[in-house]
């Protein structure tokens, strides 16, 4: 006999979404969709899975480390399962759109697999939505996606919502200028990223004052951006937060309510962006609700873009509100149905004559009944 309870165990990171949340998901998925077309972004569906060297060129050479590799029986070549959608748009930009007019704006919504969660996100198998931009260089292009990620979450009614902006090339550049390289270049990028005064003032007189300096800025984007200004940085540094200065006015010119900070050391989890780069928090929400940045594509040109994790953006949206539930007796009238469906109403029809139709209505969760008709509501 067939042990149930052992079919209902799951891999570690993997689970069953069930009523009504999985619903919700996908509503919100649809809503999201819906916004970024309204600015003239257009849906791409990329497969599941596909060859590993497609997965990992450019910018999928980062997350190499989180995909699921098989082979596949019928060309002997090995397959990937996408860890992340945003290197397969850029593979479809670069091959399939390659003629198509720029600025190409596309967006998209899936699945992806990793081979294990994070202490922040455990789950290995989650929902993504997001866009990207591609051929379009500058601060407008920039502002475009932060604006437009900002406005897609508040449209799903998030709250305290917060954009985080960093550029992950300054640290590089920073300690090239500082002649720190290998071991000793990582050691300080690990401790800008980790805030670890510590480790820092272990380092020699003329790195540690600037990398201090450097961390000591993070916070609200016109103190952070007033730190900068003030810092002695090597030219190629200095137009980076020239860049950042003049999207965060920008940003403040076309949507004020966006609460806005800056964190100039942080570099962890945007290894292939060159520019800028973000992050979307809530107030009161466990972990991030989506980043975004510039990246370069395989075929030369710069591309910016979001990604939004559905795991983490479901805790801060509001709960779906429940569904009209219309119970149908059994033999109600089909056309009647429809009518009532085409008003909001979601039916359940009964399927059994002999059973008592208000104990059925309730057994099923329906908080109507149709009576003669029409709607009426159960005690």
């Amino acid at each position: 006999m067939t042990d149930y309870a052992e079919l209902a165990l799951l891999p570690e990171g993997l689970h069953d979404d069930l009523p009504p949340f999985a619903g919700h998901e996908a509503l919100s998925i649809e809503r999201l969709v819906a916004q970024f077309e309204a600015q003239g972004y257009e849906r791409v569906k990329p497969p599941l899975i596909e060859f590993e060297e497609s997965l990992l060129a450019g910018p999928g050479a980062s997350v190499a480390r989180h995909m699921f590799r098989l082979m596949d029986p019928i060309s002997q070549r090995m397959m990937g399962l996408r860890a992340d959608m945003t290197t397969q748009v850029a593979r479809i930009a670069a091959t399939r759109l390659r003629q198509a007019p720029r600025p190409l704006r596309l967006c998209y919504a899936g699945q992806v697999l990793r081979v294990r969660g994070s202490q922040l996100r455990p789950e290995r198998q989650y929902a993504q939505a997001g866009v990207e931009l591609i051929g379009a260089d500058g601060v407008a292009g920039d502002a475009e996606v932060v604006l437009l990620a900002a406005e897609a979450l508040q449209a799903l009614g998030v709250q305290g919502l917060s954009v985080d902006l960093t550029a992950p090339s300054l640290v590089p550049l920073l300690t090239q200028s500082l002649g720190l390289e290998g071991s000793e270049a990582e050691a300080a990028r690990q401790a800008l990223d980790a805030r670890d005064g510590a480790a820092i003032e272990t380092l020699v007189p003329h790195v540690r004052q600037q990398l201090g300096d450097l961390m000591r800025a993070a916070g609200p984007a016109d103190s952070a951006l007033e730190c900068l200004a003030g810092l002695a940085l090597p030219a190629p540094a200095r137009a980076l937060c020239d860049h950042l200065a003049d999207l965060v006015a920008w940003l403040n010119k076309h949507n004020g309510g966006l609460t806005l900070t800056i964190d100039p050391g942080e570099s962890r989890g945007f290894e292939y962006q060159t520019g800028m780069s973000f992050s979307l928090f809530a107030e009161g929400v466990r972990g991030e609700l989506g980043r975004g940045g510039r990246y370069p594509l395989a075929s030369g040109e710069s591309a910016t873009g979001f990604t939004l994790y559905l795991d983490s953006l479901m805790r801060a949206i509001p709960g779906r509100e429940a569904a009209r539930r219309l119970y149908l007796p059994f033999g109600s009238d089909g056309a009647r149905a429809r009518q009532l469906r085409a008003m909001g109403w979601t039916t359940v029809q009964g399927l059994d004559g002999t059973a008592q139709p208000e104990d059925e209505a309730r057994r099923l969760a329906c908080g109507h009944i149709l009576r003669d008709g029409e709607p009426a509501a159960l005690s």
